[in-house]
């Protein structure tokens, strides 16, 4: 899992990069420095990812807090991509 020290030192890089967290979040440290959380699950039998907003302006509990959303969804039998969306706006 990570530390809040860990995502606040994430740092650009040459490539593009992930810090996993757990359940399917992770941080996407893109190259231009730009930081943005996301989560990567499974709906009728696809792989999805989708972008849960960007860091600072989101943090590492809030991320966590709208992981957990989406899982509630996901046990429901619903995709959650409209409704973090909808969350988002």
């Amino acid at each position: 899992m990570l530390s809040e020290l860990a995502v606040r030192q994430a740092k650009a890089k040459e490539k593009d990069y992930k810090l996993s967290d757990s359940e399917g979040l992770y941080l996407f440290v893109a190259k231009s420095g730009r930081r943005s959380w996301r989560l990567k699950y499974r709906f009728a039998g696809k792989e999805r990812r989708l972008v849960l907003g960007a860091y600072p302006e989101m943090s590492l509990k809030q991320a966590r807090d709208r992981k957990l959303e989406a899982r509630k969804l996901l046990a429901e039998g619903k995709d959650p991509g409209p409704f973090v969306r909808r969350c988002r706006v």
